[in-house]
């Protein structure tokens, strides 16, 4: 066992080589007590629908994915015997935060203010639900990756939680080039990129950069990476 420092604390891990058959995390399960209310609540979300399939009134299973997602969730009639409502800290990550509330807003959905944790508390799995002085109302003061959040919950109290993370710590992308889920996730990788780029001609005496096709995709691989960005 080895101890690897970062910015959450102090964390064991074993350093032991890669395994040599990939495993994708691609279904959640979700337990729910009215499987065509919680299909209204998830179709009202936006989410796709990838299955509803049955056998007989016995056993029924529903999968919806959310935009942009590689996983999806399901839920349905004795696939679980978990309460209804026992699921918390489902993370869903986006990249800008205030849109995404503004979107579940706009859908009828009770979604929590934008909250951040204080600067003495433990950056960690339970960070989320931080109360009193650990857990402060808005957006993280330096707008930094996976410090600002805000919840909701289905109708049956399973726990939903946003998390804005527009880079990504060295290290937790396998890919040396940069992969989007979504035309929206692309679009606002790019505005950072053109607002990086912007300062970058300030610094350069405010010529134009006939390079700058490059300077992007630099940016939009490095950010994605966790790498540190270009001057």
């Amino acid at each position: 066992m080895t101890k690897v420092k970062e910015r959450t604390g102090t964390i064991p891990i074993e350093t032991r080589a890669s395994p040599v058959i990939d495993m994708k995390l691609e279904v959640v399960v979700i337990p729910v007590s009215d499987v065509d209310r919680a299909k209204a609540f998830y179709t009202g979300l936006g989410w796709r629908l990838d299955a509803d399939f049955a056998s007989g009134d016995n056993w029924r299973v529903v999968q919806f994915t959310p935009p942009g997602s590689p996983s999806s969730v399901i839920f349905g009639k004795n696939i679980t015997a978990a309460e209804p409502g026992s699921v918390q800290g489902l993370y869903l990550i986006v990249s800008d935060i205030e849109a995404a509330r503004k979107d579940l807003l706009s859908r009828g959905v009770n979604v929590s203010e934008v909250f951040h944790p204080s600067a003495d508390a433990h950056t960690g799995a339970d960070e989320p639900y931080l109360s009193g002085r650990l857990r402060l109302q808005g957006l993280d003061p330096g707008r930094n990756s996976y410090r600002s959040y805000a919840s909701y919950r289905d109708l049956d109290g399973n726990g939903w939680l946003l998390q804005e993370v527009k880079k990504r710590l060295p290290g937790r992308v396998s890919t040396a080039g940069a992969t989007f889920m979504s035309s929206s996730e692309f679009a606002a990788a790019l505005r950072r990129a053109a607002d990086a780029h912007g300062e970058y001609e300030k610094r350069t005496g405010g010529q134009h950069d006939a390079n700058w096709p490059n300077w992007y995709a630099e940016y939009l691989v490095r950010e994605q990476a966790g790498k540190p960005l270009p001057l």
